[in-house]
């Protein structure tokens, strides 16, 4: 028997790797239905194989808007058992709030299913956050390394980037499919060992909570990172900010950040990042207004 387990779950896994994971799902589902039904394998089996596939055709589908809000709030909810919200300054995360608004309305995607949201994180390191459906966090100490409005502003419109080129979610979705793939391969032999079918949906539930944690922990790809660095500069030049801002924000990350913290442990070098802004930031033409932002910018990170 659990040489059959095996050889139909093989046969699971290979499918996933030449069709659509909808197409697998089907085929998984009929198929251990079927095998049940002929006595090739015990019913309960054949149910933690159907739970498994249909696991993995959801990670087919779209999320919706209202999805990626509420998977980014729970992503939000795990920074926020790390860190705590400042509000020692309403007026700085207004501020903030403004510069955000500014760098969105200009933008490809100007509203999201609840909003931008920026708010301040009560740490001295020098980090920054983005989680699907609009939730930003900017640091204390991220704030202090900045010099100008134009360069807080390219922290935001790079979290933003990441936002709009929805980051977080294809790599919940790449994760999803991943483990999909793993739940139909051990979910024949979870009911050998006597778990029933909610015990496997409650492990499939809790590894997608794992993949949100990891993908806060670990940042994003390099190619990811210079993305959301050149999508910032675009974003940065629709508003009326100069996109060197951005270059000018790395510069003085490199000067103060160490590897092991902050932004150094889940992005690219600063020195890295540079090099690629450089390779962009020539292909926009923003009259340099920085001088006008200087007064308020002071008044505000004061």
């Amino acid at each position: 028997m659990k040489t059959k387990i095996g050889v139909i779950s093989a046969v699971f896994i290979i499918a996933g790797m030449v069709f659509s994971c909808a197409t697998v799902s089907k085929v998984a589902d009929a198929g251990a239905q079927a095998a049940a039904a002929a006595g090739i394998i015990e019913q309960n089996t054949a149910d933690a194989i159907s739970v498994s596939s249909r696991a993995l055709g959801s990670a087919a589908e779209e999320i919706t808007p209202e999805q990626e809000y509420y998977i980014g709030r729970a992503v939000a909810a795990n920074i926020l058992s790390s860190y705590r919200i400042w509000n020692g300054n309403a007026a700085l995360t207004s501020y903030l709030n403004l510069i955000c608004a500014s760098i969105t309305i200009n933008s490809p995607q100007p509203d999201v299913y609840n909003g931008y949201h920026v708010a301040i994180l009560d740490s001295n390191e020098i980090n920054a956050f983005a989680t699907s459906g609009g939730h930003i966090f900017v640091t204390r100490g991220l704030i202090n390394a900045a010099k100008s409005e134009d360069a807080l502003a390219a922290v935001i419109a790079h979290e933003v980037a990441h936002i709009q080129l929805q980051h977080s979610i294809k790599a919940i979705r790449t994760n999803r499919i991943t483990q999909a793939l793993m739940i139909t391969g051990t979910s024949a032999a979870g009911a050998a060992a006597g778990m029933d079918v909610n015990q496997l949906t409650d492990v499939f539930n809790e590894s997608v909570g794992e993949i949100v944690l990891t993908l806060v922990n670990n940042g994003y790809s390099q190619t990811q990172e210079f993305d959301a660095d050149n999508t910032a500069m675009s974003l940065l030049a629709s508003a009326g900010y100069n996109p060197s801002a951005l270059i000018e924000m790395l510069r003085e990350l490199n000067a103060v950040q160490t590897g092991s913290t902050g932004f150094g442990k889940t992005h690219p070098t600063p020195a890295q990042r540079i090099s690629n802004a450089e390779k962009s930031v020539g292909r926009y033409s923003v009259a340099d207004t920085r001088s006008y932002r200087q007064a308020r910018f002071g008044a505000a990170v004061r």
